[in-house]
């Protein structure tokens, strides 16, 4: 009866010796074990962000005004969205642009994004509009909403051109729901905003929208349009850097105002300058340390040892770069991250670290 026994002790304590050198080995690769250690380390983000990648199939290319494209992707168990969401899309060169989602959300077969083509963007709009055709397949991340439509007694909106594309799912939820909304809808020509004749329709009545082609009337009144708004309203403005200049400017008081924007705001505190010395991150999943010079991004660092490492606009304001930090303290520099955010994570695009050393959760 004993060598039984014996041998079952001798099993146990080999596999239990089996087993300890097991955890010193996957420690050794990843030092956050029990978390996974990543081909791709890829940082942890808060569950409200839909970070995975899928493939969708473009079912749909229509010019809906002059310069603008709109496209319907279609795939399976799509994630829901609202009022407000964008997609990130990865175009086929590797370029990650934001393009807000402008169909209906209870259309869960498919996402409509429409953009403008920019001849002197950096690239992005133009490869929309040359490549993304019919049939083609397209990767997109999201969707992600940062301007989601609140609960307000009144909401007034000041859009240009293809700013109206997050609006246009917020006003026909308004014009459902017979809450209380009035736009200002301005552009380079009639002929060049998009969704202009829907979006009239919705507004007939009452006198809700006011259109101000700049051909025809010149730029719009931001200040006249929020001369007389109610206390509470929400303010919604969406389009190039003037008039959201203006829009805050003009603002009353008892007012909030939501902001989209499409591009850096002027005089922005992103990237080096003033404060920009060097230090050191670490990336902790992949256990390699990195020095950051003092006119150098941090993604820029990160990606010579991390390729595949997500970001679109390099200014500090699409939010795609967006990585968790473990150690170090932040010095912030974007335009876009909540104050809940700023505690745990940063813009790796723009901002960098007081002191000399960061540790990210990469």
């Amino acid at each position: 009866m004993a060598l039984p026994r014996i041998r079952t002790v001798v099993l146990v304590s080999g596999a239990a010796l089996l087993t300890r050198r097991a955890l010193k080995r996957r420690i050794a690769r990843s030092p956050l074990w029990p978390l996974p250690a990543l081909p791709e380390p890829i940082s942890g983000h808060s569950k409200r962000r839909a970070t995975a990648v899928r493939k969708l199939l473009i079912t749909g290319r229509t010019e809906v005004a002059d310069g603008v494209v709109q496209l319907r992707l279609e795939g399976p168990g799509l994630p829901p969205w609202a009022p407000g969401a964008h997609l990130d899309l990865v175009l086929p060169s590797g370029l990650v642009r934001q393009y807000s989602l402008c169909g209906d959300p209870e259309d869960t077969g498919a996402y409509t994004v429409a953009t403008r083509l920019v001849a002197e963007g950096r690239g992005g709009s133009r490869e929309v509009h040359e490549q993304l055709q019919e049939g083609l397949e397209v990767e997109v991340r999201g969707p992600r909403n940062r301007f989601p439509l609140t609960e307000a007694p009144g909401y007034v909106f000041v859009v240009g051109g293809i700013g109206i594309t997050p609006v246009l799912p917020m006003l026909r939820a308004l014009a459902a729901s017979g809450a209380e909304w009035r736009l200002l809808y301005g552009g380079r020509s009639r002929a060049s905003m998009p969704f202009l004749e829907e979006i009239e329709k919705l507004g007939a009545d009452g006198d809700r929208v006011t259109v101000v082609a700049q051909d025809e009337a010149g730029h719009p009144d931001v200040a006249g349009a929020l001369a007389d708004v109610a206390p509470g309203t929400a303010v919604y403005c969406c389009g190039p850097e003037p008039l959201m200049a203006a829009a805050i400017t003009a603002l009353p008081e008892d007012c909030t105002l939501h902001l989209e924007r499409f591009s850096a705001a002027t005089g922005g505190a992103a990237g080096s300058g003033e404060g920009s010395e060097a230090f050191e991150v670490e990336l902790r999943r992949s256990g390699r340390t990195l020095p950051v010079a003092a006119g150098q991004s941090v993604l820029a660092a990160v990606r010579a040892e991390l390729p595949h490492v997500a970001y679109s606009c390099e200014q500090g304001f699409c939010g795609t770069c967006q990585q968790r930090v473990l150690e170090g303290e932040i010095d912030h520099r974007d335009e876009l991250l909540t104050d809940d955010e700023r505690g745990d994570s940063m813009l790796i695009c723009v901002s960098r670290c007081r002191g000399g050393r960061l540790v990210l959760d990469l």
